[in-house]
């Protein structure tokens, strides 16, 4: 943690809302003149596209039917850690860019699925701005978790979680049901061994709860709308957290726990920009004393 160079990460699995997050985050940066070094997680992954699926070919020839975005073989951790370490350090460090479609490839000349080359981190940045699969994880090798200053994890239940992923990889990426759902089934393990602990180390989560029906979600023909939607959100440390005035603030909204309060899905952005907007001003306090 750094309070010349702080960072802010969201982590989650594909599927799971990071997106609209940092939209939020964005809106947020915009507003109060924050200038953020974005860092996409998929920067970090090990193989471009092509390369990934000839590995992970390769893989099940072999006999090893879990090879996936999600574990530490196919994801750069040092590096990434690395990238943090020396951020908070002195703000700077590499980064580069996952070139996910021809729209975002066109400028740089280059096929969609590839990496653009390593570059510094712009300078003079306020904060550094991570989202991701990756932003709290913790192995024998590596400890990611340490570094922000401030961490939050998004967690739908799993089966709205696995509806997002099937809507977004059909309806965007044509992708059929089959390829998506053995995609799940494939990443299953890395999910439990990578993503899921992640949340024992963030500061922050935000969970949403559908309202309606997902028993089945690969037969959804839609995702649940915020308004049919709870968002349940959970401080790790909620010393500091005025309760009192969020509810107030939010309407609708109730603890469920101590440290944990319930809103309804419609006012999740409202409830971020309530939450966090206070924690960056905090942030840019520390960063002027500091300096």
């Amino acid at each position: 943690m750094s309070e010349r160079h702080p960072i802010i990460a969201i982590t989650g699995s594909s599927g799971a809302g990071t997106t609209s997050v940092t939209r939020t985050f964005e809106g947020i940066f915009r507003r109060e003149e924050v200038k953020a070094a974005i860092i996409e997680g998929d920067s970090f992954h090990r193989y471009d596209r092509k390369t990934m699926k000839q590995k992970a070919a390769e893989a099940e020839a072999a006999g090893n039917k879990n090879f996936s975005h999600f574990g530490a073989e196919n994801n750069l951790f040092p590096e990434l850690e690395a990238l943090f370490c020396d951020y908070g350090a002195t703000g700077i460090g590499k980064r580069r860019k996952y070139l996910h479609d021809l729209e975002e490839a066109a400028p740089y000349k280059q096929e969609p699925g590839t990496f653009t080359p390593w570059e510094d981190v712009p300078a003079n940045t306020d904060l550094l701005f991570y989202e991701g699969l990756h932003g709290a994880v913790l192995t024998p090798e590596v400890n990611i978790a340490q570094h922000p200053d401030l961490l939050i994890g998004v967690v739908p239940v799993i089966n709205l979680e696995w509806i997002q992923k099937l809507y977004r990889d059909k309806k965007q990426r044509g992708y059929s049901t089959d390829a998506v759902t053995d995609t799940i089934l494939r990443r299953m393990p890395d999910y439990v061994n990578y993503i899921c602990p992640q949340f024992n180390h963030t500061h922050v989560n935000f969970q949403r709860v559908p309202m309606v029906d997902t028993s089945n979600p690969f037969i959804a023909r839609d995702i649940p709308s915020p308004d049919e939607s709870m968002v349940v959100i959970r401080f790790s440390n909620p010393k500091g957290i005025d309760f009192q005035y969020l509810r107030s603030m939010i309407g609708d909204s109730f603890m469920s726990r101590a440290n944990t309060i319930v809103v309804p899905g419609g006012k999740m952005e409202l409830a971020m920009q309530l939450i966090f907007t206070p924690f960056v001003w905090r942030m840019m306090e520390r960063k002027k004393r500091a300096s």
